[in-house]
C-alpha cells in the first residue's frame, strides 16, 4: 500500500485513538491544534503545523478531530485544497451543512469518509454479514442500547448547537447502523429526559428514538450519559421473520466492547484494549479505500442521513410529534404547521 501524508487536526480526547492507529500504521503525520499539539506530536513521534494553511500543504488527507460545529468549516478548507477527509461523526451539526460537504467533495473530486467507527467493530460486522446473508430473514424490530458516563462537565458536548446533545453525538452511531441493518427511515420519534433547557443537554440523560423504516421494520434506540463511573455498555438486538440475533458487551467477556468504567471523565470513550483497534480498522480502510480507489464501508451519503434522522429525532424532541423523513433527499420533512420549526430552514424551505 502506497503511503499518503495525514493531517490530523485536534488534539482532544478522540484525537488519541486516531493518532494511535496511524501509528500503528506506519503513516507519516502531521497534527495542527490550538492546544495539545506538542504533547500529542511528543507521545507519538508526529510532526507540528503552525496553522491549518501549513498542514494542508503537508497533507495529503486530513483526518478531522475536533468539536462537531467546526466540522463543516474544517472540510470545506481541506477539500477546496483538494484534500482527502475523513471526518468524525458527526459530518456535521446540520444534514444541510453535511449535505454541502459531501457535494463540495465530489465536485471537488476527492473522498469524503464519515468516521462511523461502530461499523468496524467485529460484533457488528458479524450482525451485518448474518442480516445480510439472510440469516434471520426480514429484520422487523430492532433494539440498540448505548451508555456510559457523561462526557466531562461543562463540555461542548452538552451544547446543542454545539454538539447537537446526546441524539447527535452518542446515539448517532446507533441510528447509523439501524438504518445499515434495516434500511432508509421514513418517520422519527424521540423522547428525552431529563429534557434540554435552553439548548443545554441535563448532565445525566436518557434519549429514546423510535424509527420506522421503508420496509416496515421499526428500531428502539435508546442512548444514556451517565454519572461518573458508569460501565460503557452496548447491545443490539435484532429480530427477523425467521429468527433474531444478539450481541451485549455485558454477557461476552472476549468481545472489545467489555470496557471497564472510566476514570477521570475518560469514560466518554472506551478505553483501548489487546485487540486491535476498530479506529485503527476503520482508519486503514479509508487509507485503502483511497490508495487503491475503491469503495469504503461508510459512504458520505451515510454521513448525510445519520445526520439527517438524528436532525428529525432533534426536531420531534421540540414538537413532540414524529418527523417524516424525506426518501429522495433523506432529510427531514418540515411540517408547516408547527410555528417555529428549525427543520424548513435546513431543507432550504
Amino acid at each position: 500500500m502506497n503511503t499518503l501524508r495525514v493531517g490530523l487536526i485536534g488534539a482532544g480526547g478522540i484525537s488519541q485513538v486516531h493518532a494511535s492507529g496511524w501509528a500503528a500504521l506506519g503513516v507519516p503525520v502531521t497534527v495542527y491544534s490550538h492546544e495539545g499539539a506538542e504533547a500529542l506530536a511528543a507521545e507519538y513521534g508526529f510532526d507540528i503545523a503552525t496553522g491549518l494553511d501549513s498542514l494542508l500543504a503537508a497533507s495529503d488527507l486530513v483526518d478531522i478531530v475536533t468539536s462537531s460545529n467546526s466540522h463543516k468549516e474544517l472540510a470545506l478548507s481541506a477539500i477546496a485544497a483538494g484534500k482527502h477527509v475523513i471526518c468524525e461523526k458527526p459530518l456535521s451539526v446540520t444534514a444541510a451543512d453535511a449535505r454541502e460537504l459531501a457535494d463540495a467533495a465530489a465536485d471537488a473530486g476527492v473522498r469524503l469518509f464519515p468516521a462511523h467507527v461502530v461499523r468496524f467493530f467485529p460484533e457488528y460486522v458479524a450482525v451485518k454479514a448474518q442480516v445480510d446473508a439472510g440469516r434471520i430473514g426480514d429484520p422487523a424490530v430492532l433494539r440498540f442500547v448505548r451508555g456510559g458516563q457523561a462526557p466531562r462537565a461543562g463540555s461542548w458536548f452538552f451544547d446543542e448547537n454545539a454538539g447537537g446533545g446526546i441524539i447527535l453525538d452518542q446515539m448517532i452511531h446507533d441510528l447509523d447502523q439501524a438504518r445499515w441493518l434495516a434500511g432508509e427511515v421514513t418517520q422519527v420519534y424521540a423522547v428525552q429526559s431529563p429534557e434540554s433547557v435552553d439548548g443545554i443537554v441535563p448532565g445525566i440523560v436518557t434519549a429514546h428514538v423510535t424509527l420506522t423504516h421503508a420496509s416496515g421494520a421499526i428500531s428502539h434506540v435508546q442512548g444514556t450519559w451517565g454519572p461518573d463511573g458508569t460501565v460503557f455498555r452496548t447491545s443490539a438486538d435484532v429480530a427477523g421473520s425467521r429468527g433474531t440475533l444478539s450481541i451485549d458487551s455485558r454477557k461476552d467477556t472476549a468481545t472489545v466492547l467489555d470496557f471497564p468504567a472510566g476514570v477521570s471523565g475518560d469514560g466518554y470513550l472506551p478505553p483501548s484494549t489487546t485487540a486491535v483497534s476498530p479506529y485503527t480498522r476503520q482508519l486503514a480502510a479509508f487509507l485503502e479505500a483511497v490508495v487503491d480507489g475503491t469503495d469504503a464501508v461508510v459512504t458520505p451519503e451515510d454521513g448525510v442521513r445519520a445526520v439527517a434522522i438524528a436532525e428529525a429525532a432533534a426536531a420531534s424532541l421540540r414538537t413532540g410529534r414524529a418527523v417524516d423523513i424525506d426518501q429522495g433527499t433523506g432529510l427531514a420533512v418540515a411540517d408547516p404547521s408547527v410555528a417555529g420549526s428549525h427543520i424548513a430552514e435546513n431543507v432550504g424551505a
